[in-house]
């Protein structure tokens, strides 16, 4: 089954070079991927996968590695912003 994965700000460093511009990568993922296992082969760290949101709906950090996606779904991943 095929999902989208975009990852936002500096984590766009952790995309295969070819995806960079467009921040944004399809995949392949088997039946029963969770965010978790999409996540790993990119070694994402944990702590940088702040806010995420599958499908424009955010998913809590423990909520996860229990999600399964869904064939088409888009996750989304952006990195603690501070600012003012």
């Amino acid at each position: 089954m095929q999902v989208t994965l975009k990852l936002y700000a500096t984590l766009t460093d952790y995309l295969p070079a070819a995806a960079r511009s467009t921040n944004q990568v399809r995949l392949d993922v088997p039946p029963n991927a969770t965010v978790e296992t999409l996540i790993a082969p990119f070694n994402l760290p944990a702590k940088l996968a702040h806010l995420l949101l599958i499908n424009g709906v955010f998913v809590p950090r423990s909520e996860r590695n229990l999600r399964k996606l869904r064939e088409g779904d888009v996750v989304a991943i952006w990195p603690p912003i501070a600012g003012g």
